[in-house]
């Protein structure tokens, strides 16, 4: 009987090869999006769950009351640790701090055998024995309470050793940081999985931070680095709330009362840390859940249009099947063997659907991961239990989405009436089910092309806002030292260099992801005011390089320490003056210092960070020790050549650094690589869904252009002309993409204002969208039924009138 059923299937699929192309175009597509989404969603979902106790592990913050959910800061003041410690004796040997570094020159070997490498951003980090503790590592050499304990040692990732060491024995090595300090290699961890939001290879020991000479303040309570971060494991019997609400007294404690007016501290889970739009983590990844969310309604929605393709087929061939069902059930059959049958040759489309799936899947694996920043090195997916797994039942779903309704349609003719053709009344609920069918496709289809138009437009503004400074022909490399006469002498090399136009030496750039963020006081205020600023030291140079705007008084003097300050709009604003002028002369008190300093310039506003958080306070000034960022105003032909002789002025300052330097418009773009990752997404699901809806369409009106055929042959017979035949097939389906657009405006408008909200600077939606998303729908519909359209339309009618 199965036999009888699969060549029955087979036969049948074959004889309506066309169709059959199809569906399994359709459904291959479907499932590919489905298997690489499910991939995408797993990978996210696992981030940090390889901790034990991972639901007690929480992260310090400080969260200002008055930004609300923009207002967090992942920094903390470096007393914070040994306060926690003495405060809450519960957890002293479950608190910690990590002190992660910026770019960091490692150098091995001496002499001939010396070798460089540099290691990225927040791979390099300070750690104390507590750490592990908290967090779950496999060592492979070493101890987790004795091999961070002394200063001096090192902690590696077997892949950082092999890449410093080769094949020997790292223990016992030494490395050097920055071409500060040495460390000696104490303990080989296995490598941290690529799920993980702390990505340290090279754990520096906690106790070496101050001979290091990193740019802390261990007794200043109000300013923070957002790469020293405190994290500790909560004990059974104390909640997330009830520590929270000790963490209030404890604010009292050591913070003024308008700071913790203004401010509270505040615990963020470990598993939140991931997917919380309002922070950062070390591994500068995060995901909103939102978008998990979207990335599975759209991949559902994409099957969910390949199976509406097949539906819409089957119901459209089912007239021409009812004489078929009619002949059977004389015969006969019964209509769950008829079920049967149907549902077979729905689960030979499928089956040959899913095979082609994994093979597309695994062949557009790479580029996924790539667009969507997994790793994927190494993933089979046909060994992958989970996903062969998640494959099967969604086969058995399709199966059952597709082949259910037309084959209880089919099964459920009448043989007298179907042997007899008077089968019109089922048709007509069939027919007007298809069109109902592809007004749903073209929904669906409408939503994400609506969406991926606003997204691309969100983009184009990042790009072309103005951020209140220059972004572009600037060169920026990091400074590894500030050593008397070498700033000066590598500035004075690279004067001479044509194509330079402006340089300057600074903390950071104007837009950073690292940020320095303080307290003050005011004039003879003894309390802190009730708003923190975002510090930029930087020499005089600073303002022309990057293109400030001055808007009162002058720029500051030279000088290696803080003598005054240039401070920002918003600055003034916070103030309660409303000319910029009437700032100057102002005094300020900057963090735990006692000298109060005037206010001798105003710049116009320029965006300190990311366009997903407003303008806040700025104040600039000369601190030299702070000086790790270099600048270059480049002329705007300036050749590559010119890059070659800046390497070499800086290379010969630096000898025993290595030479790497980034555009500053590059750097601001990777801001936005999470929206750049989102609007690539967008863009191929789109193309996909767009092209799945376009093959049912073209499917649906190839069968009623055949099951037509007389009547375009009447038609034309009494003067209807090919336009009016075209206009005729063409009319309907216009009005379906119409209506579809009607449906998907209202959501499309909902889910993605939703998502604007996320940005303190973004685009409005404006009715061109929309009116752009539906002529765009209607063009390609139209192209799609063109080619069956003008066939029937030009079919001669004496041929039309004599098929049979």
């Amino acid at each position: 009987m199965i036999k009888n059923y699969l060549i029955t299937s087979l036969r049948n699929l074959r004889r309506n090869w066309n169709f059959t192309v199809i569906n399994i175009t359709g459904l291959t597509l479907g499932l590919s999006c489905c298997l690489l989404i499910f991939f995408t969603v797993r990978f996210e979902l696992n981030f940090d769950k390889h901790h034990s106790d991972g639901e007690r592990i929480y992260r310090f913050l400080n969260r200002n009351k008055q930004q609300g959910e923009k207002g967090y800061n992942v920094g903390a003041p470096l007393p914070v640790l040994a306060a926690l410690r003495n405060d809450f004796p519960e957890i002293k040997n479950n608190v910690t701090c990590t002190y992660s570094s910026k770019e960091a020159l490692v150098t091995t070997g001496i002499g001939e055998k010396r070798k460089k490498f540099i290691d990225p951003m927040n791979s390099v980090s300070f750690i104390d024995p507590e750490y592990f503790n908290i967090f779950t590592y496999k060592w492979l050499k070493g101890s987790p309470t004795t091999s961070l304990a002394n200063p001096g040692s090192v902690v590696l990732s077997i892949n950082q050793a092999k890449k410093y060491f080769g094949d020997e024995d790292p223990i016992g090595k030494m490395i050097r940081v920055s071409n500060k300090m040495d460390f000696v290699v104490t303990g080989i961890i296995d490598n941290p999985p690529a799920t993980t939001s702390f990505p340290f290879t090279v754990m520096l020991s906690f106790s070496s931070l101050k001979e290091y000479g990193a740019n802390t303040n261990w007794d200043d309570w109000q300013s923070t680095y957002g790469g020293g971060q405190v994290y500790m494991k909560l004990p059974e019997s104390i909640t997330q709330k009830q520590m929270e609400n000790q963490l209030s007294n404890f604010a009292k404690k050591y913070r003024d009362a308008k700071a913790v007016a203004e401010n509270d501290w505040i615990l963020q889970p470990l598993d939140d840390i991931h997917f919380s739009p309002y922070t950062q983590n070390y591994a500068g990844r995060t995901i909103s859940k939102g978008m998990i969310w979207s990335m599975i309604l759209v991949g559902s929605f994409i099957l969910i249009t390949a199976c509406v393709n097949f539906v819409n087929l089957a119901t459209a061939q089912a007239l021409r099947r009812a004489r078929e069902v009619g002949v059977r059930k004389v015969l006969g059959s019964t209509r769950g063997q008829l079920l049967r049958q149907y549902f077979s040759e729905t689960g030979i489309i499928t089956l040959l659907s899913v095979i082609l799936a994994l093979i597309i899947a695994q062949i557009a694996l790479p580029y996924v991961s790539q667009i969507l920043n997994v790793k994927s090195q190494g993933v089979i997916f046909i060994t992958d239990p989970i996903i062969m797994g998640f494959l099967l039942m969604l086969s058995v779903l399709t199966t059952i989405l597709s082949g259910f309704y037309p084959a209880l349609i089919v099964s459920g003719y009448q043989p007298i009436l179907a042997l007899k053709g008077k089968v019109g009344k089922a048709g007509n609920q069939q027919s007007n089910l298809r069109r109902g069918l592809i007004v749903l496709q073209f929904t669906i289809s409408q939503v994400i092309l609506i969406g991926t138009i606003i997204a691309y437009s969100q983009m184009k503004y990042f790009r072309t806002i103005d951020l209140g400074f220059m972004r572009d022909e600037i060169v920026n490399m990091q400074v590894p030292e500030q050593k008397d006469g070498k700033l000066e002498n590598l500035k004075t090399k690279l004067q001479e260099i044509s194509g330079v136009k402006s340089i300057s030496f600074s903390a950071f750039t104007p837009m950073s992801r690292s940020n320095w963020q303080t307290g003050f006081t005011y004039e003879n205020n003894k309390e802190m005011l009730d708003f923190e600023i975002v510090m930029r030291p930087a020499d005089t140079s600073y303002i022309n390089t990057y293109g400030l705007t001055l808007l009162a008084g002058r720029n500051y003097l030279p000088a290696d320490t803080m003598r005054e300050y240039v401070v920002n709009e918003a600055f003034v604003k916070k103030l309660g003056f409303k000319n910029p002028q009437d700032a100057i002369g102002k005094r300020l008190t900057i963090g735990g210092s006692d000298v109060k300093l005037p206010i001798v310039g105003v710049v116009k506003n320029f965006n300190t960070y990311s366009l997903h958080r407003e303008i806040i306070p700025c104040v600039l000034t000369t601190f030299r020790k702070n000086y790790g960022t270099l600048g270059i105003k480049m002329a705007a032909n300036a050749t590559p050549q010119k890059l070659a002789q800046i390497e070499k002025a800086w290379t010969e300052t630096f000898p025993d650094f290595m030479f790497k330097y980034t555009y500053f418009d590059q750097t601001l773009n990777s801001f936005y690589e999470k929206e750049q990752q989102l609007f690539s997404l967008f863009r191929i699901l789109t193309g996909i869904a767009i092209f799945i809806g376009c093959l049912g369409l073209y499917g649906v009106v190839a069968f009623m252009a055949e099951s037509r055929t007389k009547e375009m042959g009447i038609r034309k017979a009494i003067g209807a002309s090919a336009l009016n035949i075209f206009g005729l097939f063409s009319g309907d389906f216009i009005k379906l993409v119409i209506i579809a657009l009607l449906l998907a405006s209202p959501i499309a408008w909902y889910t993605m204002n939703d998502w604007l909200k996320d940005y303190t600077y973004r685009i409005q939606i404006s009715w061109w969208i929309f009116a752009l998303a539906g002529v765009m729908a209607v063009v390609i519909a139209l192209i799609t039924i063109s080619f069956q359209s003008a066939k029937a339309a030009l079919m001669n009618p004496v041929k039309a009138l004599r098929s049979e």
